[in-house]
C-alpha cells in the first residue's frame, strides 16, 4: 500500500499568504477582550512532558508547547481550545469564566494510524483510499498566523510529526511522514531519485528526514539526512595463510536481521550502509534443500565445492548446516515473557502497532501447554500480564491491544525483570525464552552495548535464551540487538513489515522459538599442500579463537528446529597468484622455521563441528573431509549457486576490497538461473532487489561523474 504526502505549489503560495497575514491583519482589542493562557501538556500515563504538542483557538491561533510541555497562548475570553499530538487523543476544553491556567494530561491513542493523503491546490473531493483524506485549501490557513508551511501543517494532519528548531545545538527541525512513497515539491517528484539532488531542490528549513513506503509490504525508509542508527564496524575477513594460520574457528548464526534491514534500505530508494551488510546473515535469510540429520542427530552437515563466479581460478567451498525438524506437537511446553519496548520512541507505525500485530500473531501460534507473560518498560517497568496458559488467547491479546507508547527507554531493568519472571516460571526441560521487541534505543540506567553485554552474560547460566526482534528505522540500534541475541542464547529478527512478521512468527514458529541444538563451533583445518590461502566470507563477529572450539564454556551459535547455517570459504589454490597476501621484510635476529609440505594428500580441508544438546553441558563433535575436486560450475546445486549470487551481492553492497570481478549483472544472472523451487517468493524478491540495487549503484556513478 502506498501513503502520499504531496505538497504542491498551492501549499508553498499558502505558506506566503500566512506570511503576509501576519503583517496585515491588525485585529482591535478595543470591542473583544483578550486573555493570556498558559498550562503544561503532558502524557496521562508517565507525567512526561510532550513536545510539540498544537494548542489551538478555534483554528485561528496556535501554538506549540516547548521542550518542558509548557505554552502560552493570547485567546478570547470565553475560548474553546484544542489540544492535539501525534500519537494522542485530541482533547477540547472550553474555558471557564476568569480562568488563565489550564494544564492537560493527554491519553494514547492507540488505534491504527490511518492512511494520509495531503494535497495542496486540487477540488475538495475525496480519493478512494483505504485510509483518511486529509485536504488542505488557502481558505482554511489564510489567517493562521505562521512563517512557513512546517508551521502550518502542524496538528492538522495526523501522522505528520513535525518538531520545529528549539536551538539546542545540534538539533534540527523535521517534517516526518511515517508513510510516504511520493514527495513533490513544486511539482518536482524525488521519489526513487537522487536523494542529493531532492535535498538541493526541497524549500530550505522544510525537510530534514523523510521515511517512506513503497510497493513492496508495509514499511521501508529513507534516510535522507544522517539518522542516529547504530552498527558494529566489520573488519572483513582476510585472506589467510594456511602454513601459518591452519585452523580457521567460529560459531554460527542463524540470525537474518541484516537481509531484511538492507532490504528496508533498497526498497526505501537507498543503498544501505556498508556495516548494515552481513554477509553470512544476508546467506542465512533464505532456506536450502540440505539433507535432514539421521540417526537421532539434530544436526546434519553437507559440503559443495566449485569455482567462485568472481574469480573462476578460486574455488568456493559450501558448507550446510540443517537441524531436524520436529512437529509442533511434539515440541516441550514454553514458558515465555513478551518483553515489550513502549517507550516514546517506539511510538511510530512501524514499531508499536507491528509489533502488537507481530505477538498477536505468535500467540495464535501457541498450545494450551504453554505460558505467556507480558513485561513491557518505558521510563519504568510494568507488569501487562502475569503468566497466562496460552489457551486464554483472547486475554492476551486484550493486555497486547491496551499496550500504549511513551517516555523513556530503562531497557536495561526491562530485561532483568523478564528474566527474574522466567526464571520464577521456569519449566524443566521445556523452552523458556524471552522475546524481546524494540528498536534498542535504550536511553535509562545501564544502556551501553558493554552494559548490556554483562547483564546477558550475568544470566547466561539461567538456561533462559533470549531473542529478539528489532522494528523500526532512524534510530535503529543494529549493534545492540545484534549483540543481545549473541550473547543470550537467542536468534534476532529485524520486523520491517507485516510480511516478515509471518515470516518469523508463523511460517518459521519453530526455528524461532525452539532450540534443537545450542553452542554450535566449526571448526576447518585446511591443507597447505592445495591452499594457498583462504578466507571466510561473513562472522566476523563470530570468530573464535582455535582453543574455544573445545572449551565448552565458550558459547557458540544457536539452531532451531529446521533451521540452516551457510558458510562459505574463498580458497586461492596452491599455483595461482596471489593478489592479496602482503609482504614482510626478513626478520633480523631470527630465522623463520622451514616448514617443507611432504603430504600429497588429495584432501583440500576438514570441517569439524560441535554442538550440545538443549539441556546438556558436553558437547558432541562430528567432522567431514572435502576433496579436492571441484565440481563444474554448471553442475552445482542450485543452492550452492543462490547463496554464492547472495555473497556476491553483499560484497558488493560494501565496495568490498575482496570484490574482484564481481557484478551487478552477474548476481541477478546467477540467481535467477538457480531460484529452483520458490513457493514463499523470497528468491524472486531478491532479484527485484538486485536490480534495484544495481539501477542506484548507477545512478550514483552517474552523479559522481558530473
Amino acid at each position: 500500500m502506498k501513503r502520499y504526502l504531496i505538497l504542491l505549489a498551492a501549499l508553498m503560495s499558502v505558506s506566503g499568504m500566512a506570511s503576509s497575514a501576519i503583517k496585515t491583519n491588525v485585529i482591535s482589542v478595543r470591542q473583544i477582550k483578550y486573555i493570556t493562557i498558559k498550562g503544561s501538556v503532558t502524557d496521562s500515563a508517565n507525567n512526561n512532558p510532550i513536545t510539540g504538542a498544537t494548542v489551538s483557538a478555534g483554528g485561528k491561533t496556535s501554538v506549540q508547547t516547548g521542550l518542558s510541555g509548557y505554552y502560552t497562548l493570547a485567546v478570547k475570553v470565553g475560548s474553546t481550545l484544542n489540544f492535539t499530538a501525534v500519537g494522542y487523543v485530541t482533547q477540547t476544553i472550553k474555558l471557564k469564566p476568569g480562568q488563565t491556567v489550564l494544564n492537560v494530561k493527554m491519553n494514547t491513542d492507540i488505534r491504527p494510524l490511518n492512511e494520509v493523503v495531503i494535497r495542496g491546490y486540487v477540488k475538495r473531493n475525496r480519493d478512494q483510499t483505504t485510509g483518511s483524506s486529509y485536504i488542505i485549501t488557502g481558505k482554511e490557513v489564510q489567517d493562521n498566523p505562521v512563517g512557513n508551511v512546517r508551521e502550518l501543517l502542524q496538528g492538522r494532519v495526523g501522522n505528520l510529526n513535525i518538531q520545529n528548531n528549539v536551538g539546542a545545538p545540534g538539533v534540527r527541525g523535521s517534517v516526518n511522514m511515517r508513510g510516504l512513497s511520493n514527495y513533490s515539491v513544486n511539482h518536482k517528484d524525488f521519489t526513487g531519485g537522487s536523494v542529493r539532488q531532492a535535498k538541493k531542490n526541497l524549500p530550505a528549513g522544510i525537510l530534514e528526514k523523510v521515511q517512506i513506503i513503497d510497493d513492496y509490504g508495509e514499511q521501508a525508509s529513507r534516510i535522507v539526512a544522517p539518522g542516529s542508527e547504530s552498527y558494529n564496524l566489520i573488519n572483513e575477513n582476510p585472506f589467510l595463510n594456511p602454513q601459518t594460520t591452519p585452523l580457521s574457528t567460529f560459531a554460527t548464526d542463524v540470525d537474518a536481521a541484516s537481509y531484511t534491514n538492507v532490504r528496508r534500505f533498497i526498497n526505501g530508494g537507498q543503498l544501505p550502509p556498508k556495516d548494515a551488510v552481513r554477509i553470512e546473515e544476508m546467506i542465512n535469510y533464505f532456506k536450502y534443500n540440505l539433507p535432514k540429520p539421521s540417526h537421532g542427530d539434530p544436526v546434519a552437515i553437507q559440503t559443495e565445492l566449485a569455482a567462485a563466479p568472481w574469480n573462476p581460478q578460486h574455488h568456493l567451498v559450501r558448507i550446510g548446516l540443517k537441524a531436524k525438524e520436529v512437529e509442533t506437537s511434539k515440541l516441550p511446553p514454553s514458558n515465555l515473557v513478551f518483553l515489550i519496548d513502549v517507550s516514546g520512541s517506539m511510538n511510530e507505525p512501524n514499531k508499536l502497532p507491528l509489533v502488537k500485530t507481530s505477538f498477536k500473531m505468535l500467540a495464535d501460534q501457541l498450545r494450551p501447554i504453554d505460558h505467556v507473560a507480558i513485561i513491557t518498560y518505558a521510563g519504568y517497568v510494568s507488569v501487562a500480564l502475569e503468566s497466562t496458559k496460552a489457551d486464554d488467547k483472547q486475554k492476551i491479546k486484550d493486555a497486547i491491544d491496551g499496550l500504549g507508547a511513551g517516555g523513556s527507554t530503562a531497557g536495561a531493568a526491562g530485561i532483568l525483570t523478564a528474566y527474574k519472571m522466567a526464571k520464577d516460571k521456569f519449566i524443566k526441560g521445556g523452552n523458556n525464552r524471552i522475546v524481546l521487541a524494540t528498536d534498542g534505543d535504550f536511553n535509562v540506567g545501564p544502556s551501553s552495548d558493554k552494559d548490556m553485554e554483562q547483564i546477558i552474560e550475568g544470566e547466561s547460566k539461567s538456561k533462559v535464551s533470549l531473542s529478539i526482534l528489532g522494528f523500526g528505522m532512524g534510530n535503529f540500534k543494529d549493534s545492540k540487538m545484534e549483540l543481545l541475541a549473541d550473547k543470550g542464547h537467542g536468534n534476532y529478527a529485524y520486523i520491517d513489515n507485516i510480511t516478515e512478521a509471518t515470516k518469523s512468527m508463523v511460517n518459521e514458529f519453530g526455528g524461532t522459538l525452539f532450540t534443537v541444538a545450542k553452542d554450535v563451533k566449526l571448526q576447518v583445518e585446511f591443507n597447505p599442500a592445495k591452499v594457498q590461502a583462504y578466507r571466510l566470507l561473513g562472522y566476523e563477529d563470530r570468530l573464535m579463537a582455535k582453543e574455544d572450539f573445545n572449551n565448552d564454556n565458550k558459547l557458540g551459535g544457536d539452531m532451531g528446529v529446521g533451521h540452516t547455517v551457510t558458510a562459505l570459504y574463498e580458497i586461492i589454490p596452491v599455483g595461482v597468484k596471489d593478489d592479496f597476501a602482503g609482504s614482510v621484510d626478513p626478520l633480523k635476529y631470527q630465522k623463520p622455521a622451514e616448514n617443507k609440505i611432504t603430504n600429497k594428500s588429495p584432501e583440500l580441508m576438514t570441517v569439524k563441528f560441535r554442538y550440545k544438546e538443549p539441556d546438556g553441558d558436553v558437547s558432541k563433535v562430528e567432522s567431514v573431509v572435502v576433496n579436492d575436486k571441484p565440481i563444474n560450475t554448471g553442475h552445482t546445486s542450485d543452492d550452492f549457486k543462490f547463496a554464492a549470487a547472495v555473497a556476491e551481492f553483499g560484497m558488493l553492497l560494501r565496495d568490498s576490497q575482496f570484490k574482484q570481478n564481481a557484478k551487478y549483472e552477474q548476481v541477478i544472472a546467477l540467481a535467477k538461473n538457480s531460484k529452483g523451487k520458490d513457493d514463499d517468493g523470497y528468491r524472486a524478491e531478491f532479484i527485484r532487489l538486485a536490480e534495484s540495487a544495481m539501477n542506484m549503484a548507477k545512478a550514483s556513478e552517474v552523479s559522481a561523474a558530473r
